[in-house]
């Protein structure tokens, strides 16, 4: 790839060489449909008997720890695809920092410590 000489116009088109579509069109992510924003529902915890608010059915209280199970919401949960906020693919997970020393390392010899 060359590059375009500064204050030269952009090409007219970017239509691919072989008449396939733009380029545009092959290097855009996958369309993902767009996702109904969550109802924000109410009801009583079924353990302690607290008023709880969950999205779309479900729910998690927070006083005693009680939680529905995923298919008792009104609708199902997105995959991994539709989420949007998904790390895009080809990203890596960050590298775990080193935990804390081994107490042996530290300990110092004849002070019982």
């Amino acid at each position: 790839m060359t590059r375009r000489p500064p204050g030269e116009p952009p090409p007219a088109s970017c239509e691919r060489p072989d008449g396939a579509g733009s380029h545009a069109e092959s290097t855009a992510p996958p369309h993902v449909p767009e996702l109904a924003a969550p109802e924000l529902t109410e009801a009583e915890c079924r353990r302690c008997g607290t008023y709880i608010a969950g999205l779309d059915g479900r729910y998690a209280c927070g006083v005693c720890g009680w939680v529905n199970d995923h298919t008792e919401g009104h609708r199902r949960l997105p995959r991994a695809d539709e989420d949007p906020d998904r790390p895009p693919k080809g990203r890596r997970r960050p590298k775990q920092l080193p935990g804390p020393p081994d107490p042996g390392v530290w300990a110092v010899p004849g002070t019982g410590a």
